[in-house]
């Protein structure tokens, strides 16, 4: 009866603790979450390719930018630049969209629609894997493509950002 009775009592003290604190105990998670994403996106490289017609084989991270958010449509010999993305919802795509367009997946996706609504570009093609993007690259003149490792493909060529092969 007395075991019983102690049982009780700490399975009652324990159900207050985390009704007490069940609050702070999920923003501590939330936090230690948000930390561990935002180290993971800082932490993975990004590589540019592009077809080997069209780009220019070094850019400034400035210049790059620029043709991702759809400023630039045509590379200086004329071609029109196709863009090539991951999803927003892989892991590049969403290291993508935070450090090329400083956006969510989300928001990134707004963005394109806005502007293709618009009639002020032509939207990118977006890709659930790096070999799809990789082989489109390779297969269209003047595309232009962010993967997460450098490309396989010998028949696209790795651009230089701000004289790096990864950023």
């Amino acid at each position: 009866m007395q075991s019983d009775f102690k049982m009780k009592k700490e399975i009652f003290s324990t159900y207050n603790f985390l009704r007490l604190h069940s609050k702070s105990l999920l923003i501590l998670l939330v936090v230690m979450l948000s930390i561990s994403n935002n180290v993971q996106s800082q932490t993975t490289t990004l590589v540019t390719i592009a077809n080997q017609s069209g780009a220019p084989s070094a850019m400034k991270l400035s210049e790059l930018k620029s043709v991702f958010m759809g400023e630039q449509q045509r590379w200086k010999d004329g071609k029109r630049i196709l863009i090539a993305l991951m999803k927003t919802g892989t892991p590049i795509g969403k290291v993508t969209s935070e450090r090329i367009y400083d956006m969510t997946g989300d928001e990134l996706n707004k963005y394109w629609l806005s502007l293709v609504f618009q009639g002020k570009a032509q939207a990118p093609v977006f890709f659930n894997t790096a070999i799809e993007l990789e082989n489109y690259v390779a297969q269209n003149q003047g595309a232009i493509g962010i993967l997460g490792k450098p490309a396989i493909d010998i028949e696209v060529k790795t651009i230089l950002i701000d004289g790096q092969k990864s950023y």
